[in-house]
């Protein structure tokens, strides 16, 4: 008898093992850093080690957010609604979900923040692997100012590195002056080009179509390059 309870344990730890083994996160990062005031996607690629195709829940089973906080799953440019803390894919054998994260909107103030995600396959909870994450949040960054004429005064890029969105902060002094901020890769070639409105001051740049790796954004003054930075994006 005890020997058959010895190879009951030996075989239920051993299939709770396998089952844990049949999913992974991958490329998995415990700490970020952000702002206040600001969105941090936290990416949660996972991938189906197993030999056959199955449903699994990603899920977030605690956080600490403030109340001034929110969190959602995003697929891609889709995201589920606020307080849905469960998303399921289907992965075919050796499939990784890609385009998954867990968008912060960080709030106005600083906090140390913890997070823990879980996956398994669907109906068994019991073969879930985990992932814990911190997020620290710090009061924005001060603006560095790059360029001052006459006609503009304009602060550098931030966030960077970007993952989905960056912004830039002027101010034009001279209405007639057309200013505009070209975005380049290393290349040369123009991946996006964002006009400066004369009574504004701040333009949104989206990075969520550009590979990861080093660009450079041009400020031209009536089509004249006045001034070249770099700009660096990471998924």
């Amino acid at each position: 008898m005890r020997l058959c309870r010895l190879i009951c344990v030996f075989v239920l730890g051993w299939s709770s093992c396998f089952a844990q083994q049949s999913i992974e996160f991958i490329d998995r990062q415990d700490a970020y850093s952000g702002s206040v005031n600001e969105t941090l996607a936290i990416p949660l690629r996972i991938k189906n080690t197993s030999d056959k195709a199955q449903f699994y829940i990603i899920r977030k089973v605690y956080s600490d957010m403030g109340t001034s906080q929110k969190g959602y799953f995003c697929i891609g440019k889709d995201c589920l609604d606020h307080g849905m803390d469960e998303f399921s894919k289907r992965l075919e054998p050796g499939e990784t979900l890609e385009g998954l994260a867990y968008t912060l909107e960080t709030g106005m103030l600083i906090s140390q923040n913890s997070f823990k995600f879980e996956v398994f396959p669907r109906g068994n909870p019991s073969a879930a692997v985990e992932h814990n994450v911190s997020v620290s949040i710090e009061e924005k960054r001060g603006k560095t100012l790059v360029f001052q004429s006459k006609d503009i005064t304009i602060h550098d890029v931030y966030p960077n590195p970007v993952s989905d969105l960056a912004f830039i902060d002027y101010t034009i002094h001279n209405e007639a002056v057309k200013a505009k901020v070209v975005i380049h890769n290393i290349l040369g070639r123009t991946m996006n080009e964002t006009e400066l409105p004369t009574f504004e001051t701040k333009i949104k740049i989206p990075a969520e179509d550009l590979a990861t790796g080093i660009y450079f954004y041009t400020l031209y003054l009536d089509n004249n390059g006045v001034l070249t930075r770099k700009m660096i994006v990471r998924k």
